[in-house]
């Protein structure tokens, strides 16, 4: 089955509870009936960052996959990056359903999923059982328990034990569905996780790049250490940004009350702006991953010009299914060439 007739279900899939028809999807892709996307990507889209190499630039968000349990399906339909997670390290249910809420005429997603996931024994092997190498690069988000959450002792202890599996692994203190971790995101706290995850890695054989993943509610001012934080303690790169707590007074959909995050369209201009911010302040120390409201080649591209080495999606991909991604990723090589860039890392940071 190829990509556009994988898309060709998705009217099904949206006549369903959110949650039911993500799980159902999840299940087909991990029974590889979505197929995959067969074309070699243009080589204008391939790219450096974090010291890995990737295909293209365009990769899957984190809450898409939880449990890992469809990263080479994920893969295999032309994605650059798949970052499978939040994972924390015991199993846990979440918050009560229904939690999770299309907002299809803003093109936009309302959770609270509350970091529902199998614990981090069942990710953990996962990982270790997909074969390698990968057709791209495979990144590990990890989170901490609702109820009994150390994050001192919880972040390195995720980080060293995924070390060996993951290409990559983020730091998430910025989930608003998690009661307190957004109160991670203050200087000296995050410092203090950092602190402690860099003391796991130092005594690891392998010890894969490490981000932290920001929300876009922090004021402009908050940017500025945290990103100095980071810096400092020899963070590689920044994912900007998770879901926002603000609803915008244009939102139509008839959830738009719902509690939780928002993601999406109306998401795109503030996580644009808070990544353009950081570009400034990171001054080439810190590779910065674009996410919030990308569903098209263009959109990407402006991330990409704000400072984004790398971009996710998640809504666009949920709303519009498989066949979005080769469409993109032919859509953000026409866009850089028409602009006169040659690789994706000519166009990085160039409107910052």
């Amino acid at each position: 089955m190829t990509p556009g007739l994988a898309s060709a279900l998705m009217p099904l899939l949206r006549g369903m509870d959110a949650e039911a028809a993500h799980g159902l999807a999840l299940r087909a892709l991990g029974f590889g009936l979505a197929g995959r996307d067969g074309a070699a990507d243009d080589p204008a889209l391939a790219t450096e960052a974090l010291g890995l190499s990737f295909r293209n630039p365009i990769g899957l968000a984190a809450g898409f996959d939880k449990d890992a349990a469809a990263v080479l399906p994920l893969l295999r339909l032309g994605f650059g990056l798949v970052e499978a997670g939040t994972v924390t390290p015991l199993p846990q249910p979440g918050n009560p359903r229904p939690r999770l809420f299309r907002l299809p005429e803003d093109q936009a997603v309302i959770n609270r999923m509350g970091f529902n996931n199998g614990g981090l024994d069942a990710f953990r092997a996962r990982l270790a059982a997909l074969p390698r190498p990968l057709p791209g690069v495979l990144g590990a988000n990890i989170g901490i328990n609702k109820e009994g959450g150390v994050p001192e002792r919880d972040y390195p202890a995720l980080y060293a034990a995924l070390a060996p599996f993951a290409d990559y692994v983020v730091v998430n203190v910025s989930s608003p569905n998690t009661p307190g971790l957004r109160d991670l995101q203050g200087e000296e706290r995050l410092g203090a996780i950092l602190d402690a995850v860099g003391a796991a890695r130092a005594g690891l054989e392998r010890a894969p790049p490490l981000l932290v993943k920001l929300a876009p509610d922090l004021a402009d001012a908050a940017l500025e250490p945290l990103v100095e934080a980071c810096a400092a303690r020899g963070v590689a790169g920044l994912v900007l940004t998770n879901t926002t707590v603000s609803r915008p007074e244009e939102l139509r959909g008839r959830h738009r009350g719902e509690t939780g995050g928002l993601s999406g369209a109306p998401l795109r201009d503030r996580a644009t702006a808070v990544l353009r911010r950081c570009f400034r302040l990171a001054r080439g120390r810190l590779a910065l991953v674009g996410a919030g409201g990308v569903s098209s080649g263009e959109e990407a591209l402006e991330k990409i010009r704000a400072g984004a080495s790398l971009v996710q999606l998640y809504t666009g991909f949920a709303l519009a299914g498989p066949a979005l991604v080769p469409r993109m990723k032919r859509d953000l090589a026409a866009a850089l060439r028409r602009e006169g860039f040659g690789s994706v890392a000519e166009a990085v940071g160039a409107d910052a």
